[in-house]
């Protein structure tokens, strides 16, 4: 039960050169979590006929084979024959996009015919340059970092090697007009703060590249940006990774990204495109798959290992026509022939259906949430239900399951409770899916998540890009730590899953949040004007997040009456309605919780015949 290791690169091409060793650079290349590609070339002197290479062709495959066997590596079976190999090596990878080309300083250059400017100029791909030979692990990696546009992908190499501890050595400048230069560090800066396994080192200097010599004693591998140069720029490497390369006993890989450099003005914010190293990395590491969690013996045991309680808690509104499949598939398979679950309690919205009939039917205790703390006042909001069930149920870990799902599958609680026995310091976790509508007795197929992908996402990516690697915000499914829970602020509407996410986050950083493949939620349509609606409220649970952030007052001065376009036989109409996203305190601060806790200590878990109060 692990998730896969963080890796930048899925796919890295390295040549294998008719008469060249290129050993360094496959050394590099199997060093990384990725799938290598290796492609043979032959090059043919002008005048010579192509057809006297078949047997150097022939060689080269069979090397290729030798290469590959025992190796997670896939090798082309077609040779490359020709005057340009280059130029053939550069169509190939337009065809293929490697995320990464590694070529061997200088071997490479000499067998290619062409120079370091060729390479790096405008680069097919990103590109690195392995001046070794690659050291064994473990590796210990010295990354110097400026302002320029490769620091990023630097930082990317360092953490996608196995085995490797990463120190980043950030240069500055005393010379003011220079340090101004320096702008495009910040995103990564931002990025570091939370990489808490990475060792900071600053150093401020006029000299560089004798700055990087010094301090590279110690290590045995240093990544670095190829230039700080514009891209058409025909320097080589640039004067401080030339030096390097030059001057130094420990292997070197230059690095330069294809990501064209947008030069801006020295007191813009850039940088900002680094954030998605902490959002790859995080993503690579902390996405599961439900089926990672499918063996429940073995969750039983990491459960009685850390003493750990789970509650479900099911919110409900009208849902007669699933909340009985619901309960019977979760009961019977996770607490009558597994006890991974503890309880089940339905808090219903008032439903004016038989919601709460059927659920009782069934042995579960219901609540309906607005005669909860009715002194607090009452709210017909989903958040309102979930924010009372932290009153009505008493496990170390809560999961909320929607209880509208058509196709409900254990999986959908085992999956998000996985992470949270599995790793201590994940402290909350969110479910995602594909998600096919079902409108009557037909299902749409990838129909679902439009508030998520029209209001979420780019909300998310806007303000707050370190989560906008969470493949579905705004899902029903999802799990969470009491402790962090109850120490939160619940929006009481649709708010409520932007609202818990950002709080997680901000508390705890992303590395506490995980999300589970949950395959897939087949549930009903909501009409047009309902995700409106909720994408109406959602943008204000964003403004009450960034005030906060910000400590400055936003939703007071906007709009929270929507007009909405009503049509009859006479024309159009506006029709207007007032939607207003509340929040409710953290539960701590509730005086009949902290006595319902204090209950809850004094007595067993299973003595659940005394309600909470009200």
């Amino acid at each position: 039960m692990r998730s896969q290791r963080f890796s930048s690169f899925r796919t890295v091409l390295v040549p294998v050169i008719h008469g060249c060793n290129g050993q360094a650079a496959l050394d590099a290349a199997r060093a990384l979590n990725a799938q290598i590609t290796l492609v043979g070339l032959v090059s043919v002197p002008q005048g010579e006929s192509l057809s006297l290479s078949a047997s150097a062709a022939r060689q080269m495959r069979q090397q290729l084979r030798k290469m590959a066997e025992g190796l997670r590596m896939r090798s082309r079976t077609r040779v490359l024959v020709s005057y340009e190999i280059w130029n053939d090596l550069l169509a190939l990878i337009k065809d293929d996009e490697p995320d990464l080309l590694l070529l061997e300083w200088e071997e490479h250059f000499n067998a290619l015919g062409i120079t370091p400017a060729d390479a790096l100029m405008r680069p097919p791909c990103n590109v690195g340059l392995m001046r070794g030979p690659f050291p064994k692990t473990p590796l210990h990696i010295l990354v110097p970092l400026r302002g320029g546009p490769h620091a990023e992908l630097a930082l990317r190499m360092g953490l996608s090697f196995r085995e490797s501890q990463i120190t980043t050595l950030h240069l500055n400048s005393p010379d003011e007009k220079q340090a101004r230069a320096d702008a495009p560090f910040r995103g990564l800066q931002r990025v570091l703060s939370q990489l808490t396994e990475v060792e900071k080192q600053v150093l401020t200097t006029l000299e560089p590249a004798q700055a990087i010599l010094e301090k590279s004693s110690g290590f045995n591998l240093i990544i670095m940006g190829t230039t700080v140069q514009p891209l058409d720029s025909r320097v080589s490497l640039g004067p401080v990774a030339d030096r390097v390369m030059k001057n130094t006993s420990t292997a070197v890989l230059a690095v330069k990204s294809r990501r064209p450099m947008h030069y801006a003005a020295p007191d813009e914010t850039t940088g900002t495109q680094a954030i998605s190293i902490l959002v790859d990395k995080w993503f690579a590491e902390n996405t599961f798959h439900a089926d990672e969690f499918a063996d429940l013996k073995q969750l039983m045991s990491l459960k009685e290992r850390y003493s750990t309680t789970i509650s479900l808690a099911l919110p409900a509104l009208d849902e007669e026509e699933t909340v009985a499949k619901v309960i019977q598939t979760l009961k019977r398979a996770l607490m009558v022939d597994v006890p991974l679950l503890d309880e089940i309690v339905l808090v219903d919205s008032n439903s004016s259906d038989r919601t709460r009939e059927i659920a009782l039917d069934q042995g579960i205790p219901v609540y309906i949430h607005q005669e909860l703390l009715p002194h607090m006042g009452v709210r017909t909001g989903k958040g309102d239900g979930l924010w009372k069930s932290l009153l009505v149920t008493r496990g170390d870990i809560i999961a909320w399951i929607d209880t509208d799902i058509v196709n409900i599958h254990p999986r959908f609680l085992y999956g998000i409770l996985g992470p949270l026995l599995l790793a201590p310091h994940i402290q909350f976790v969110k479910g995602f899916y594909r998600r096919p509508l079902k409108t009557g007795n037909k299902i749409q197929g990838g129909g679902g998540g439009r508030v998520t992908e029209l209001t979420a996402r780019p909300m998310f990516n806007l303000f707050y890009p370190e989560l906008s690697g969470v493949v579905q915000p705004l899902a029903g499914e999802y799990a969470a730590r009491r402790s962090f829970l109850e120490r939160v602020h619940f929006f009481s509407s649709y708010g409520v899953e932007t609202g818990l996410l950002i709080d997680a986050f901000e508390l705890y950083g992303l590395s506490a949040i995980a999300q589970v493949d949950l395959l897939e939620r087949i549930h009903h349509n909501q009409s047009l004007e309902a995700l409106s609606k909720m994408s109406f409220v959602i943008l204000q649970a964003f403004l009450r997040k960034l005030e906060k952030r910000y400590g400055q007052q936003m939703v007071e001065d906007v709009n929270k009456t929507m007009k909405l376009i009503r049509h009859h036989a006479g024309g159009y109409f506006l029709d207007v309605e007032e939607i207003i996203e509340y929040e409710r305190p953290p539960m701590l601060d509730v005086p009949e919780y902290q006595k319902w806790r204090e209950q809850i200590r004094g007595g067993a878990f299973e003595n659940t015949s005394e309600k909470p109060a009200k």
